[in-house]
């Protein structure tokens, strides 16, 4: 791998965790090169040049054009909010840059498909920012699902739950506009269709209810406006083979931070696991006498890779920051031309056109196939 000159686009919270990712990569795996932190673009000069200060890139603007116009700058982080993805990244892809999105691509299809179209068109590696699909344990139940260590899985439920708009108090911002999306269901639902996909294939019908359990919020000025977007999601889901699936999805849920529960169900065991205890997993299987069956717990270990490249003990754990940094690894070694463990624009498109499908669902009552 030849080293990388990297341009940032937004520093706030997933903006500083690309940042520690591309500072992290070369030393956590030890078989690439250290990245360049070339340039770093943020809403104005002011704050771009005490950002990049802060992270160590060399160079800072308050214009993301200029930055992308760079020809020190191989790839591209674009970490801004939802709306801004699909005008940087078909920038970015036009003129030759690699890509590093977050997801989800766009709050509109049409815009999504022209991102995966100037993916195709630029034969640059356009990937998404899907961490939780790093995770060494969810990479494991992939592994044991391809083993059949529970049998022939029949059925998912994954939970999705953060309260960080639990408070009907809560002032209206801008994930309650619908310029910004459907709401729960875009915002964080796209992170179960990721995993699911990994690990079942993309689901064929899906059928879902979306509620606004507050249906106004109030504004800085004393006033209520309407809330446009869904907090709560209810889907449906049929996936190949016969395989039914269910997803809840909640950003009103007190006492929820960060929960991806996820319960696979086999004709002979059963996989369970919790974003919130993410370095372990419950399995289940029927063997040996029934007295004495029930459900064991595992805890990540170096004989979980890449664990290994981070911790040389078990039950240490790894955090939310670590999965970035081995995504940042698999972004690249998809530039490389290695086998990468990533979801492209190509993939991810898919995980949008559900994300519609399942609104559309919920507009007409209907089920919805794929």
């Amino acid at each position: 791998m030849t080293s990388l000159g990297v341009g940032l686009i937004g520093t706030g919270y997933m903006g500083k965790c690309h940042a520690l990712a591309w500072n992290a990569v070369a030393p956590v795996f030890g078989d690439v090169e250290r990245p360049r932190l070339v340039h770093l673009a943020e809403a104005n000069a002011d704050l771009a040049t005490k950002q990049a200060a802060a992270l160590g890139f060399v160079k800072s603007t308050g214009d993301w054009r200029e930055l992308i116009a760079d020809p020190d700058v191989d790839i591209v982080s674009i970490t801004t909010p939802n709306a801004f993805h699909p005008e940087m990244a078909i920038a970015a892809l036009g003129a030759g840059k690699h890509v590093w999105c977050e997801k989800p691509m766009a709050p509109a299809f049409a815009d999504a498909e022209r991102m995966a179209e100037a993916a195709r068109a630029s034969g640059r590696v356009a990937v998404l920012g899907y961490n939780y699909i790093q995770n060494p344990l969810i990479r494991h139940i992939g592994k044991l699902l391809a083993e059949g260590a529970i049998g022939r899985v029949h059925s998912v439920r994954v939970e999705m739950d953060e309260d960080f708009m639990a408070d009907p108090a809560a002032l209206f911002y801008w994930k309650s506009e619908t310029s910004s999306g459907y709401g729960a269901l875009d915002d964080f639902g796209v992170h179960p269709l990721s995993i699911l996909s990994k690990l079942l294939g993309p689901a064929e019908q899906v059928m879902a209810d979306l509620a606004k359990p507050f249906p106004t919020r109030p504004t800085q000025d004393g006033k209520d406006r309407e809330v446009e977007t869904f907090d709560i999601a209810h889907i449906l889901l049929r996936f190949a083979g016969g395989v039914s699936g269910a997803i809840q999805l909640s950003r009103s849920a007190w006492g929820r931070k960060g929960r991806i529960a996820i319960q696979i169900f086999g004709s002979e065991g059963t996989i369970a696991y919790d974003q919130e205890r993410m370095n372990e997993l419950q399995i289940f299987t029927r063997e040996g006498r029934a007295s004495e069956q029930g459900f064991r717990t595992v805890l990540t270990a170096p004989i979980h890779p890449p664990y290994d490249k981070f911790i040389p003990a078990p039950g240490h754990g790894l955090g939310f920051n670590e999965l970035k940094i081995i995504e940042a690894r698999e972004v690249m070694c998809a530039i490389s031309g290695e086998t990468a463990h990533i979801i492209d624009f190509q993939q991810g498109l898919a995980i949008e056109k559900t994300i519609h499908a399942i609104a559309h669902s919920h507009r007409d009552g209907c089920w919805v196939r794929l």
